[in-house]
Order: C-alpha cells, then structure tokens, then sequence
C-alpha cells in the first residue's frame, strides 16, 4: 500500500488528530501518522487478516475470531442479552454463568446474527448521480433512500449477503459494505455476572477495574464449526506499557461531524428528555426487580442496559456541557465557513448549508417530545415491539423497495425475520407491568387529552390499558408471528389478538411522525450535510475519519497509564488487587466475590493481569472488539471506557481519557484457575504461533 501524503489540515468538525485520534474507515489507514509515531504500517495482508478477523454482533458489539475452529470472543455484557434469553427459572446463566466443557454441550442462541465484513466498495458517485443538486430535500431524501435500496437489493440478490449502504462524513461519501451472516451459533463459556461486572455501577466507567467482561460463543455452518482461517491468536503476555495496540470493532455512532446547532439541540433537548426516560426506566426495572428473585432474574439484563446507558448519556452531556468543548467546536465551524466563503463557487453550493442544517434542528427541537413520543421510543419489551413491528412490516413490503423504510427493504428481511421469529422467552408478567409505566409516562409527558395517548389507553387507566393489551394475546408464540407476516396485511387487519390491535391503533400516529421527520427534517439535515462535506474535502482533503457507523474500524493507542489528580493511575490491574478490593469492603455488594471466583483464591497467581487501559479512540459499539499487537495477536478485549472517555461522542482527548480492556492473560488464568475450562485453553494455545516472535509480522 503506498504511502498518502502527510496529515496536515483536518475536518472543521472533527477534533484535530491529536495523538492516536481516529476511528478509521480501512479504506482510509492514516499511514503517515502511524509511520511518524510508531514506525509501522500494516500492509495490505495484515488489513485483510485483521477485517476477516473482526465481527459484528447484529443485536449491539463487536467480536473477533480467536481460534481457525469458529470460537468467538467478546464481552459478558454483549452476550448477555442470549444468556437471558437462554436462562429460565432455576436456570439463570447470567447469574451463574455457563460452561460447555465439550462441544457437544455449547448451546444454540436463540437469535444471535454475526456479521463478518468480507469486502466494501464506494459508491458515492452512484447515489450523489441519482439525486442532483438543486431538488427539494424531501424529493432528494426520496432519490437517496431509492438509489441505496437498489444497490443494496442488487448486491444482495447477486451475492446472497448481508449488503449495507453506509453513509460516511454526513453523506460526503456512501460505501457498499458485503457481509457473511451467521445465525448458528453456540454458547462456549460466560463467567457469572458478578466477575464480569465485579464492582457493579459504582465501579463502571472508571479505572483501576477488575472485571472478566468475557464471553464465548462458536459459529457453526452445517453442522459443525466453521473454519475460520483469520483469527487473532491469544497472547497472554499482554501489551508493555506504552506498546502500540490497535483496537478493530464496530463503533456505534459518533457526533464530532455535527454542526453546533446541532449539538446544541443534541445538549439542551434531546440530551435532558433521553436521561429523564432513563432514570424512569430504571425506576420501572427497580421496582419490578424487588418483587422477588424471579423478577429479578427476569430484568437483570434490562436493567444492566438502561443503567449503563444511563451513565453513559449523563458523561456525554456533562462533556457537551463544557464551554471550552463547546467554543472549540464553534472555532472550527466558523474557520471552516470562513474558508467556503472566501470561493465562489464553493460559497454558493455549500454556504447556506449551515443555516439550513440549523432551521431544521430547530424545527425538531419544536416538535421533540411529540415525535420521540410516537415515533423515537421503544413501549415496553419483546411482544409489544413484535407485534408494532409486524404491523408495519405487512404495510411496508406492499411498497416499492425503495419506498420503504430502511429496515423492511428486501436486503433487511431475512435478518429481521430472524430477529422478530425467535423462540426467545417472553414475560407477560414483566411486560404488562413495563408497559403500564410507559403508558403512564406518555401521559404525564403529553397529558390526557393527547390523540396518541387517548389512542394508547382507550378511556382506560395505564394499568387496565396495559393489561387489556396483553390479555391473551398470541405474540409470545413465533408460530403466530410468522403466520401473520405470511397472511399479509389481511392477515394482520383481520386480527383478534388484542396486542395487534393495540399496534394497529398507534400506527397511524407512527407513521406521521416518522414520515415528518424524515421530509421535514432528515431530508434538510443530509442534504445540507452532504454539502458542508463538500466543503471540508475542497479546504481540507480527506484527511480525518468520519463519524462512527456502526461499521468496521481501526483505532490506534498504546497501553499507557494516565495521572487522575495529584496521583498516577497504573496501566493495568491484578487478581490479588481484585480480592484486596473486596476485602477493602468486608465483601459487600457489589464487591463480592462470586462462588467460583471466592474458591479460586487459593490457587490463582494473584499476580495475573485482569484489566488494562489504552489510548484508543472507541465509543458504544465498540464493546467486545479485540484489542491486537501489531503483531495480529489478541492482547486484550475492549468492555468499556472511562468516564474522562464519555466526551469522546464529540470530541477525543488522550491525556485522562482512556479504553479499558480485559487482559489476554487474565482470560486464560480465569478459564483455567477459575473455570476449570482446560480444554477452551488448550484451542487458544493450540491456535498461538509456534515459533518466531508473536511481534515481528509486518514491521
């Protein structure tokens, strides 16, 4: 791969590259960057090894192949939505984890899609041709969402892929992304939650941690394992402090390319309404929690989510929060509208854009909590969202393909089906109890004599409402779900079933709200986005890396360390400083040791390695993706960040921010001191180099 030329001028936006910024597009690898402070450039070999290696989990993370025999890595908290669905009562595998000792004991997840990214190509010329400037944005929103339908069918039906359009640098570029899909795959190995999470809310998203955020899955094709050629062999030595690791995952989304309209319309509305239903969900999950230790079992995943998100959203407006972030955003937005201006040309396609992209997050923030109600928000859990869901999908495939909205186009049905007819567990009970709150949400929020709410309660209190929907409905059988998507829209407006009629009532106001959003207001936002792209690559080049997507990127660090006050924060922590931890609290919750973990004491090397921190530049998503050694060893397993790392929606920082990893060598001592799971040791080390330094490829 040849060299580009040297990193000078960055995006307006986007942080400049400072350190080892970036989650970068491996189409787009910051070769001088890495060559000037590392002096190393992965080839295009070591590219295709690391991509091939790398997996998406299509319900949320990442994931990498660590042995030529199909075994998955990644974190406890991304497998634990398949542990819940797995578990039942008595049998509560993300209490107490799971262990398949032999191959014939993993077990088939119930719906777990893995997504292998197997090639990409451009094709922005192909989609800016079908939508030529000067159309009005909702015609041109139109002719995009068109344009993409068909090239995504069209890969699809030649290839048999999952085939993905994704829009790079807010429609500066739109990529073509080949997916292999896996949907046979079995769980090997899940700590319990409490080593996974050891420490609990109090220590998440900050660092020293002692967590074994691992999990275990294996990909099977007819049968049997799939031969998986790339693979990140386990190196249990780790990384030195200050060695260069690279992190290759699915990061979810990122805010550093909006403009400041935007982000403020992200900090003052859409920030303060998304904590508010946070904190009342985990309110909801709390109370449901304390009725029993079935309850419990049956929310802990729920509420493991809305607490992490909740932690999560709170770091990232108290980031956006910050006037110094803020006026550093509004520097490189006007020095980058200077520039536009100063061409003519340039000025008069692009100038406007600015204004545009704010009347049209000012008209949202009018209408935000009307259109989040209807539109943006999940109702409660799986059987409400089965059968609001279906409802749609019966109306939306009678459409044109590229009239549809984007998750019922042809390229997304198998996999929707997969989602929408798993045989996963469902609770009525929980349910019914969820829904009630959120239908009491509604109408504290909108008030009684809303259409939508009126429409949600039917002259009934939120309790009657929520239990008259779910009273002896259907939803929770697959076989019923899969019968009204193969009778139709005569099927689904025939029906009885109590929860369809529920979904069929509020659909209307779905459909409006969602229909106003994308001509009233995506439509302007891509459209006046794609032309400030066009700015940023005639000032600047294509410099710098565009928001994450939910794709394939390539961070780079280095295991270092950091100073928190007046003190310096070690780069990695220790099995003896977890137990020293517990001690420290007379073994309270959530410092307690599981029975596993309390029983290893005796045995485990107390000096084996458990977590560590890195310099990478990741963000949700990312959770599960393999941190390598230039040498394309697995070093550690990326869970989290801490809380300096949370600003990173909007802008990177290095000197306190930081990605926190699962140490290789504190798997491997966990599976085999711990677990008693000898044999998964054995296939990791069977599956490590043989001879010559782990280190040396590619230098």
């Amino acid at each position: 791969m040849p060299m580009k030329t040297a990193l000078a001028l960055l995006f307006a936006l986007a942080a400049p590259a400072l350190a080892d910024e970036g989650m970068w597009t491996f189409d787009n690898v910051p070769e001088d960057q890495l060559f000037e402070r590392h002096g190393f450039v992965p080839d295009a070999a070591w590219l295709e090894h690391a991509r091939l290696a790398s997996l998406r989990f299509n319900d949320g993370g990442s994931g990498s192949f660590v042995s030529p025999e199909g075994l998955v890595l990644t974190n406890h908290h991304v497998a634990m939505g398949q542990l819940q669905k797995m578990s039942k009562a008595g049998r509560d595998y993300v209490k107490d984890g799971f262990y398949a000792r032999t191959r014939a004991e993993e077990t088939a997840c119930p719906d777990l899609e893995i997504n292998q990214l197997v090639s990409y190509e451009d094709v922005s010329a192909r989609i800016h041709e079908a939508v030529p400037s000067g159309l009005p944005p909702a015609e041109a929103n139109e002719r995009r969402k068109a344009a993409t339908a068909a090239v995504e069918k069209e890969c699809s039906d030649m290839t048999g892929s999952r085939c993905d359009v994704v829009e790079l640098y807010a429609g500066g570029e739109y990529w073509l992304y080949r997916y292999k899909k896996y949907t046979d795959v079995r769980l090997v190995m899940a700590p319990e939650m409490q080593a996974a999470f050891f420490g609990g809310d109090p220590d998440n998203f900050v660092f020293p941690r002692y967590a074994f955020d691992f999990a275990f899955f294996r990909v099977y094709e007819g049968g049997k394992p799939v031969p998986s050629a790339k693979f990140f062999a386990f190196d249990p030595a780790g990384p030195a402090e200050g060695e260069l690791v690279f992190v290759t995952g699915h990061p979810g989304s990122t805010s550093r390319l909006l403009t400041t309209a935007q982000l403020a319309f992200e900090r003052d509305t859409a920030g303060p309404a998304i904590l508010k239903t946070l904190e009342r969900a985990r309110k909801n999950y709390q109370e449901w929690t304390a009725r029993g230790a079935e309850e419990a079992r049956q929310a802990k995943g729920g509420l493991f989510g809305v607490e992490n998100s909740l932690k999560v959203r709170t770091g990232e407006l108290l980031g956006l929060s910050d006037a110094k972030l803020f006026a550093k955003k509004e520097a490189d937005e006007a020095d980058l509208r200077a520039r536009t201006m100063k061409d003519p040309a340039l000025a008069k396609e692009a100038g406007g854009a600015w204004d545009e992209a704010a009347a049209a997050a000012k008209k949202l923030a009018a209408r935000y909590g009307v259109y989040r109600t209807y539109a943006g928000g999940r109702r409660a859990h799986s059987m409400t969202g089965h059968a609001e869901t279906l409802v749609r999908w019966v109306a939306e495939v009678e459409k044109e393909n590229g009239k549809r909205y984007k998750e019922f186009r042809d390229s997304a049905l198998e996999s929707l089906g997969f989602r929408v007819f798993s045989a996963a567990p469902v609770y009525p009970e929980m349910e019914r109890f969820l829904l009630a709150r959120k239908l009491e949400e509604y109408r504290d929020d909108l008030g009684a004599e809303d259409p939508f709410v009126k429409a949600l309660l039917g002259g009934k209190s939120p309790e009657d409402a929520a239990a008259a929907a779910l009273a002896g409905t259907k939803m929770g059988d697959p076989a019923f779900r899969k019968s009204l998507v193969a009778g139709g829209r005569k099927a689904v407006e025939a029906s009885t079933d109590p929860l369809v009629a529920f979904a069929r009532r509020i659909d209307p106001f779905y459909r409006a709200q969602r229909d106003w959003y994308e001509d009233e207001v995506e439509s302007v936002a891509t459209t006046a986005g794609e032309r400030i792209a066009k700015a940023r690559f005639a000032v600047y080049g294509k410099s710098a890396y565009p928001d994450a997507t939910f794709t394939l990127r390539l961070a780079i660090g280095r295991a270092l360390g950091y100073e928190q006050g007046t003190t310096q924060v070690p780069f990695k922590t220790t099995l003896g400083g977890l137990y020293a931890r517990s001690d420290a609290f007379d073994g309270r919750y959530p410092f307690d040791l599981p029975p596993m973990l309390a029983a290893a004491r005796g045995k485990a090397d107390l000096k084996a390695p458990v977590d560590f921190v890195s310099t990478n530049d990741i963000t949700g998503g990312n959770s599960g993706s393999p941190t390598i050694s230039r040498g394309l060893r697995l070093v550690g397993l990326i869970f989290d960040g801490n809380v300096e790392s949370m600003v990173n929606e909007y802008l990177y920082g290095e000197e306190r921010g930081r990605a926190l990893s699962v140490h290789a060598g504190g798997i491997v001592e966990a599976l085999e001191s711990v677990y008693g799971m000898g044999g998964l040791v054995k296939e990791l080390e069977a599956a490590a180099p043989k001879t010559g330094d782990p280190h040396a490829a590619h230098h």
